[in-house]
């Protein structure tokens, strides 16, 4: 890579620490173009990517031409604070001229020939450029990045750790600062799951806030896409170009994208009542996470809010309910994968019933089967009573539960995780394992609240987060928080071990 005479910087390790409004600002300037920052996070990705398997698929080609259109935008005058600035996708939103292939057999050929609403927003409208496109557990099913089709995503602090799921492709090219951001979604925690376990900031707004459209589904009613990125401040800036109303999403909120960055200057509220809940605290976290935890907690008391105790009665309701639903959806949802339109199509067959169940059997791994099963008997007659309309009984109980603690508190703050990342292979034997995992991050979705994660130490060597809840549409509340929060400490520029090794 060539030394830019103008920043006079080493390029691969400098631009890949800059902040998204450090990057705005060379490339507005002049000091860099988008072909060279571009070129140089290619460079990163080739050197890293083997050792990570983050990303599925890249085309550097492409990737330069869309850096070339950038820098064109900036000659001409066009202003904006993404334009030129790289991201990679999570492999779940639909790429034109890309493969999308949701981690999965199924569609390992898929090339999409369109974009998604948040590819659309971020790259045509802000303009920014794709890199590629991030590994994530098989239709975004899984918590650990283990069930994809193209291999498990390696925890850039420890490789023989788990990035976390479902994207955790995005999270650990993120950390191991193979792209400044990246674009993840959240079904029951997929954003900030990973983003606890990888050390970096990523949040899911409200449900409504971010179109679905060209975003393969996997539970309709809960999946929201969101960001991953180094900052809270990043995050802001991200997020804000992918929201708005979108005609073409029936579930997208006809809303305009609120101003994050003005909430991130504004103080922190005073008087601002931060709420705990007491279920989540208690001896299903880990002794060291919850130690890192009290630190941080402390430590967001110094910004002038009161932390108090709450009580979240329903906690113990979480998991069964979430996947009642999800299950029961995404059966509904992946029967369109059937071997006759596009998708895998087994190569043997004797009639048709027999290519759609050697199809999918062929193009669905143990883990998307298993829940197709579950969610199909879910739905079956005679159990659909006694299920699925049970578990939506039970998300009102879960979203009235909410609705009474914001009457007493402003934001709700606790653990996103457990404990920190597992290693490799130690829970893909149990899968109750895993979706008790995530008791902390689904109740946000059930309650379609948004929700954060944010670095606050580290423990046994591994990154800990804390997730900051919110009511309904009050992303900006969540990011001045977290962004305040980070300006009295660095845990969000830690760089982790498998990106020391270069730069």
């Amino acid at each position: 890579m060539r030394q830019n005479s103008k920043s006079g910087h080493n390029d691969k390790y400098y631009f890949s620490e800059a902040s998204l409004v450090e990057l705005a600002a060379m490339l507005a300037a002049g000091e860099i173009s988008s072909y060279e920052l571009t070129s140089s996070f290619l460079q990163l990705i080739e050197e890293l990517n083997p050792q990570l398997n983050a990303l599925i698929s890249t085309d550097a080609d492409k990737s330069l031409a869309a850096a070339t259109a950038a820098d064109e935008r900036i000659a001409k005058g066009e202003a904006g604070p993404l334009i030129g600035i790289p991201i990679i996708h999570k492999d779940i939103f639909c790429t034109q001229g890309w493969r999308t292939t949701c981690g999965s057999r199924m569609l390992a050929d898929f090339i999409s020939p369109y974009d998604a609403t948040v590819v659309h927003k971020l790259e045509q409208e802000a303009g920014m450029v794709p890199l590629g496109k991030a590994n994530m557990d098989e239709f975004a099913m899984g918590s650990t990045n283990e069930t994809s089709f193209f291999g498990a995503v390696k925890n850039p602090w420890e490789l023989t750790h788990a990035a976390g799921g479902s994207s955790g492709g995005s999270a650990a090219a993120v950390a191991a600062r193979l792209a400044p951001a990246a674009t993840g979604t959240d079904t029951g925690g997929s954003i900030r799951q990973p983003a606890a376990l990888c050390g970096v900031s990523g949040i899911k707004p409200t449900y409504g806030a971010v179109s679905r459209w060209g975003m393969v589904a996997y539970a309709s009613s809960l999946d929201q896409g969101g960001v991953l990125a180094k900052s809270a401040a990043d995050c802001a800036i991200l997020l804000a170009a992918m929201s708005g109303t979108d005609p073409k999403d029936s579930t997208c909120a006809e809303r305009s994208a609120p101003d994050y960055q003005d909430a991130l200057r504004q103080d922190v509220p005073k008087g601002l009542k931060i709420g705990v809940p007491t279920e989540w605290m208690n001896e299903g976290l880990d002794n060291s996470t919850k130690e890192v935890l009290e630190v941080a907690l402390k430590q967001l008391a110094k910004l002038g809010v009161e932390i108090v105790d709450i009580h979240l009665a329903s906690t113990p309701l979480v998991v069964p309910a979430y996947y009642v639903i999800a299950m029961s959806e995404a059966s509904s949802n992946l029967a369109r994968y059937d071997g006759v339109r596009y998708g895998h199509r087994a190569q043997q067959y004797d009639n048709l019933e027999q290519m759609y169940c050697l199809s999918r059997a062929e193009g669905f791994g143990t883990e998307v089967r298993r829940r197709i099963m579950i969610g199909t008997f879910a739905l079956s007659a005679g159990y659909y009573d006694a299920y699925y309309i049970q578990a939506q009984k039970i998300r009102r109980i879960i979203t009235d539960d909410f609705r009474r603690a914001f009457s007493q508190v402003d934001a709700i703050v606790g653990p996103v995780t457990p404990s920190t990342a597992p290693a490799l292979g130690s829970t893909t034997g149990d899968p109750v394992q895993m979706y008790l995992s995530d008791i902390y991050t689904l109740p946000a979705n059930l309650a379609g609240l948004p929700g954060m994660s944010i670095p606050v130490g580290f423990a046994n060597g591994l990154p800990v987060g804390l997730q900051l809840l919110g009511d309904a549409w009050q992303e900006g509340r969540l990011l001045n928080l977290a962004h305040h929060f980070q300006q009295t400490n660095d845990w969000h520029r830690k760089r982790p071990t498998v990106a020391t090794t270069v730069g």
